[in-house]
């Protein structure tokens, strides 16, 4: 099979470039290794920024698609200490820039816009080579494959595509998340829905380094926490995150003396917590122009998170798509313009706090007068 343009990865990165592309005439395909777009759940809220998120949604011709899934008083953000005392407080005005969707919904508008057939599910890449005159071959788990003329890396963090151009790989950051979900929250949590709030919750011991987690309010009464610990891999896989009670009661150990209703977002889910060990690539990464194909997203460079992660994707994903429309019939000048901004733009955006930062870093992120991440 032959395909022009070939995305391997069908999240938010890589339906904008493809959505983009529909947009100015130019076909795309979408190989996705999920086996449908209800495969897994779609993660939890973003707050897409309006100067490249939403910029990218406005390439796309989809922000009335957009606003229409935004979440009102979702921007509102607290802060609080291990207690409970509250060390900031601003509610949602109406005024902010990043207003909050559910990740699922975004990528569902994304694939309502794209042409039937468009997203090829199931298709899991296992590996990939360069042929002649600049076309590359992509071979997948169930024995097919696809030669590309462009073949575009959107398959994040553990890229088949990157080996193409670069060496990098993930490093572990020295921190994990563990995220958990309350439901029914206002009903049967009312003391930890009262101190998440309308919006986004974060907690913090100022005087304790490593310790902190940020908690949102989802549709339905869902609170989404994620708990930051600063530990190694190997104390983590001491714990059998299958045994939920237990798993839940060994993270709550390391937060012992927190205020009761900030615990309960770590031992009062009705799931089993989930590890989320946090990786990322080299700061800076970059790679060497080769004919045929390019890298956006966190295939490009994953950075730890900042709220940054899927706007950057998704701009990515725009400019590409929109320096591919700009040189229809020159892929090569198409992808040098693309990545000669990419480079800089993803250094710039790279977290700047460190990858563990401190609880006075953590407060400044919460506090800062707007917030950008």
């Amino acid at each position: 099979m032959h395909s022009p343009v070939t995305i391997i990865g069908g999240g938010l990165g890589g339906l904008v470039l493809a959505r983009v592309l529909h947009v100015h005439g130019i076909p795309a395909a979408v190989y996705e290794a999920e086996s449908s777009p209800t495969a897994r759940p779609q993660g939890g809220m973003l707050d897409i920024h309006d100067h490249n998120g939403q910029a990218a949604l406005k390439a796309a011709d989809l922000l009335d698609e957009f606003r229409g899934i935004v979440l009102e008083g979702r921007q509102a953000i607290r802060l609080l200490d291990r207690n409970g005392t509250v060390l900031f407080d601003k509610a949602d005005d109406g005024a902010g820039k990043s207003p909050e969707v559910q990740r699922g919904e975004l990528r569902q508008i994304l694939l309502d816009a794209l042409p039937a057939g468009t997203v090829r599910w199931g298709h899991q890449a296992t590996g990939v080579r360069t042929l002649a005159e600049g076309r590359h071959q992509v071979t997948f788990a169930d024995g097919t494959h696809v030669v590309t003329d462009l073949l575009v890396g959107a398959d994040g963090a553990w890229s088949r595509v990157r080996a193409l151009l670069s060496d990098a790989a993930p490093a572990y950051i020295g921190r994990s998340f563990v995220e958990t979900h309350l439901y029914d929250a206002d009903i049967r949590h009312p003391a930890t829905a009262e101190a998440v709030g309308g919006g986004t919750l974060g907690a913090v011991d100022p005087a304790e380094h490593g310790k902190w987690f940020v908690a949102h309010r989802e549709k339905g009464g869902v609170l989404h926490a994620h708990v930051t610990l600063v530990k190694p891999l190997d104390w983590f896989a001491a714990i059998d995150f299958t045994d939920a009670g237990a798993a839940a009661a060994r993270i709550a150990e390391e937060y012992d003396g927190w205020a009761p209703e900030l615990t309960a977002l770590i031992t009062g889910g009705g799931t089993a917590p989930v590890l989320r060990p946090l990786h990322a690539l080299p700061r800076g990464h970059r790679w060497d122009r080769i004919p045929g194909v390019t890298l956006l997203g966190d295939a490009a460079h994953l950075s730890p998170p900042d709220g940054e992660g899927a706007n950057l994707a998704m701009q990515d994903g725009a400019e590409l798509g929109k320096a591919l429309a700009a040189h229809p019939d020159d892929i090569e000048t198409a992808l040098t313009a693309y990545e000669r901004a990419l480079f800089p733009r993803s250094a710039t955006a790279a977290t700047t706090v460190g990858h563990n930062p401190t609880p006075q870093e953590v407060i400044s992120f919460f506090t800062q007068d707007e917030r950008t991440a």
